[in-house]
């Protein structure tokens, strides 16, 4: 189904991992991955027994970026003096809407380099989790581009104007402790345990109440925006859609018995 990605399925499909797999380029993005990337997660939203989604890469890097081979020969090739905004348009900006608005937890697991549009791809995810010899670098402005897949949007939101400028503009590379020391990263592991780490977290939301989660997203995707009032209001309609839920009976229910509960995502 994916030509440009390795999928993992685990804990009875509860998780879906979609792992990059060029790990010749250092899964350098192109045209098909980044819409392999759209449909995979677009698949995992729309599927009721998905309840956890994650992205890493196969190899010693996460993402190297672009791939500008896969830009630039093509469009020299047809003569197209508006490839860049077409590639961005057509191909990044559906991938970001479908991560962020996606129902589902979306975690980066950051397994090597991300840069660029890589670095972006990882931080516009839920959280990330980052092995302790992987490192984030907005390289953008080293070829004369501003940061796109949601870097304008996001970057200010998480850091602030100064280091969201200082990054960009210099493209300093930010070591897995560094990025978590400014709010980028969730986790960091050491190598050789990120992987079980990582699959601990993972299989804990696996079996988290998903419906509680998706409302959490959405009430933080609208607090960018929302006054105050607007905000506590929103909170008020969503808790009472959370409260209507199996897996808050369930919840209640565990507490009361003294058990686990066991959540069913609805």
């Amino acid at each position: 189904m994916y030509t440009q990605l390795d999928i993992e399925t685990h804990f009875d499909g509860k998780l879906k991992i979609a792992y990059l797999n060029q790990p010749e380029s250092l899964n350098a993005l192109t045209k098909p991955s980044l819409a392999d990337l759209k449909d995979f997660i677009k698949s995992c939203n729309e599927d009721d027994t998905v309840r956890c989604v994650a992205i890493s890469g196969r190899g010693r890097a996460f993402c190297s970026g672009q791939n500008l081979d896969d830009a630039f020969v093509q469009g020299n090739e047809h003569h197209d003096n508006d490839i860049i905004r077409k590639i961005v348009v057509d191909y990044y900006n559906p991938l970001v809407t479908e991560i962020t608005h996606c129902r589902k937890p979306v975690i980066a697991l950051v397994n090597g380099p991300a840069v660029g549009a890589g670095a972006m791809l990882a931080l516009i995810c839920d959280f990330v989790l980052a092995n302790d010899k992987s490192y984030f670098a907005q390289a953008f402005s080293n070829i004369g581009l501003i940061p796109d897949t949601g870097g304008t949007y996001f970057l200010p939101k998480l850091l602030g104007r100064q280091l969201a400028n200082y990054l960009a503009f210099t493209g300093k590379k930010l070591y897995a402790e560094e990025a978590k020391s400014y709010g980028l990263v969730a986790e960091v592991f050491a190598e050789e345990e990120f992987n079980s780490k990582s699959m601990e977290i993972l299989e804990r939301l696996s079996n988290m109440p998903t419906a509680a989660i998706k409302l959490t997203k959405k009430a933080f995707a609208h607090s960018y925006n929302n006054t105050l009032k607007e905000q506590l209001e929103l909170e008020g309609d969503l808790q009472q859609e959370a409260a209507e839920t199996e897996d808050f009976i369930e919840g209640v229910n565990a507490f009361l018995q003294k058990r686990k509960p066991n959540y069913k995502g609805k």
